[in-house]
C-alpha cells in the first residue's frame, strides 16, 4: 500500500487537532463536538502553555485549533503568539462572527497562522438554516477583515444536502475574495449524530461531487473524504486516515482521542494532565491499535490503496466497529447498482 509508512505511525505527528474550548455563540446543527457552553475543567493558560511547549518539543508540524468557537476563550490569541514565540504554525478555525479589525491586526502580527473560516451555504437562507441567524453576515465579514490583512485565508463548507447545490456558488464568493476553498464530509458526531439522517449526501451527490472537485484543482476536501479517491484518480492530499498514525486530537479538558470526531468513553487514550502527549504517542494500546490493523472488509478491493477503507469515524458511528469499512464506500454502492440493473 502506498501509504504504509504513514500508517505504521510516525515518530510525531504532523498535526495535534486541539479542541480549546466547548463554548460557542453558535448552535450549528452538525456541530462535531455538540458544543455551548464552557467547561469548568477546561486547561488553564498555564496547563495549555505546558501542552504547547511538549507539543513544539516532540517535532509537530502544527496546531489545528477548533472548538467550540475559539474565539470564546478570553486567552486565546495570547496562547496562539505563545505557539508563534515556539516556533509551532497554528491554524485555527473560527465561524467569523466574533472577529474585529483590531483583532484581524493582532492575528496578522502572528508568524505562521492560517485562519479558516466556516460558511455552509452561499445564501444567508441556506447557512443560517443550518448554523443560525445572522451567522453568514458575520463570516463575510470576517472573511473581508481577513482578507484586507493578507493573512493566509481559507473558507470551509461541510457539504449536505441542504447546500450541495450552492457549492459552485460559493466556491466562486470565496474566490472573489482570494481565499481558499475548502469541502469537508458532514460526520455523524456531537450533533451530527441527530442531523445525520437528513443532512449527509446521497451516494449519487458524492459522486457528483468527486467530478466537481477534479474539475476544480484547487479545492481541497478535508481529512476524511477518502471515499472519493476510490471513484477513479485520487484527488490531491492525504487519502488515508491518519488517526493515530500523523494526527489526534486533545479536547478542552486535556483528553486525548485518535481524532476530534472520535470523542467517547472508548475511545479515550489518557489525559495530558496525567501523561503529556509525548508519552502516550509512543507508548498507547489503541494508538498502536490503529496502526496495525486493517479494513479487512476491503483488503481484496482494488480501491484499497486510494482510500484505506474509508473514515474510521463514520465507521465506528454508524456501525460500532472502528475497523469496518465505511458505510457510505462508492465502491460498494456502484456493485449494488449493477446488480438491481442485472435484475
Amino acid at each position: 500500500m502506498k501509504y504504509e509508512w504513514l500508517l505504521e505511525g510516525l515518530t510525531a505527528p504532523i498535526c495535534v487537532t486541539w479542541e480549546v474550548t466547548f463554548a460557542c455563540n453558535l448552535s450549528c446543527e452538525h456541530c462535531l463536538s455538540a458544543s455551548g457552553k464552557r467547561k469548568p475543567d477546561e486547561l488553564t493558560y498555564e496547563e495549555a502553555k505546558a501542552m504547547i511547549d511538549d507539543l513544539a518539543a516532540m517535532g509537530v508540524c502544527y496546531i489545528n485549533i477548533g472548538g467550540g468557537e475559539p474565539l470564546m476563550r478570553p486567552d486565546f490569541l495570547e496562547l496562539v503568539e505563545y505557539a508563534g514565540e515556539k516556533g509551532l504554525p497554528v491554524q485555527f478555525s473560527t465561524n467569523g462572527t466574533l472577529i474585529t479589525e483590531k483583532m484581524a491586526k493582532r492575528i496578522a502580527a502572528i508568524p505562521h497562522v492560517r485562519v479558516q473560516v466556516s460558511i455552509d451555504g452561499a445564501t444567508e437562507e441556506v447557512n443560517d438554516s443550518i448554523r443560525g441567524k445572522g451567522s453568514f453576515a458575520g463570516a463575510l465579514r470576517a472573511v473581508e477583515l481577513l482578507s484586507k490583512e493578507n493573512i493566509e485565508l481559507s473558507v470551509n463548507m461541510v457539504a449536505t444536502r441542504s447546500n450541495f447545490d450552492q457549492i459552485e456558488d460559493l466556491y466562486q464568493i470565496v474566490r472573489g475574495h482570494g481565499a481558499k476553498f475548502r469541502v469537508a464530509r458532514l460526520r455523524p458526531s456531537g450533533r451530527g449524530i441527530d442531523s445525520y439522517h437528513y443532512l449527509h449526501l446521497t451516494p449519487e451527490q458524492n459522486i457528483q461531487l468527486y467530478q466537481w472537485v477534479k474539475a476544480h484543482p484547487d479545492v481541497t476536501t478535508g481529512d476524511s473524504y477518502f471515499i472519493l479517491s476510490a471513484l477513479g484518480e485520487p484527488i490531491p492530499g492525504l487519502n488515508v486516515c491518519g488517526a493515530s498514525r500523523a494526527t489526534c486530537c486533545i479536547t478542552p479538558t486535556g483528553n486525548v482521542y485518535p481524532c476530534a470526531f472520535l470523542i467517547n468513553d472508548d475511545c479515550m487514550v489518557g489525559n495530558i494532565r496525567e501523561k503529556p502527549l509525548s508519552q502516550m504517542w509512543i507508548d498507547t494500546p489503541l494508538f498502536e491499535k490503529f496502526r496495525t490493523t486493517r479494513v479487512k472488509a476491503c483488503l481484496g478491493c482494488p480501491s484499497y490503496n486510494d482510500c484505506g477503507g474509508g473514515c474510521h469515524a463514520v465507521s465506528y458511528h454508524l456501525t460500532g466497529d472502528l475497523f469496518e469499512k465505511d458505510p457510505e464506500c462508492l465502491i460498494s454502492y456502484r456493485k449494488t447498482k449493477r446488480k438491481e440493473v442485472t435484475v
